[in-house]
């Protein structure tokens, strides 16, 4: 059991370090180049609207399926 709570003491050290590490290089380059929300927005648009066209071919395959089983 002393082993487990060492190593997730390792591991709480290692995250807390990370984290103040990351805040301390964002407050040096606050610009760093992140993914802006138009960027985003698009890629949720498009990804939603592959959903989209998936899910209608899909629904018209299985509605007609025996229908196009004769072709």
């Amino acid at each position: 059991m002393k082993h487990a709570a060492a190593r997730a003491w390792c591991l709480v050290h290692w995250l807390t370090t990370r984290l103040d590490e990351s805040l301390q290089d964002a407050r040096r380059q606050p610009d760093r180049g992140d993914i802006s929300i138009t960027t985003v927005i698009i890629w949720v648009a498009a990804v939603t609207g592959a959903l989209l066209i998936a899910g209608t071919i899909a629904v018209v395959i299985t509605k007609y399926n025996g229908k196009l089983s004769g072709l």
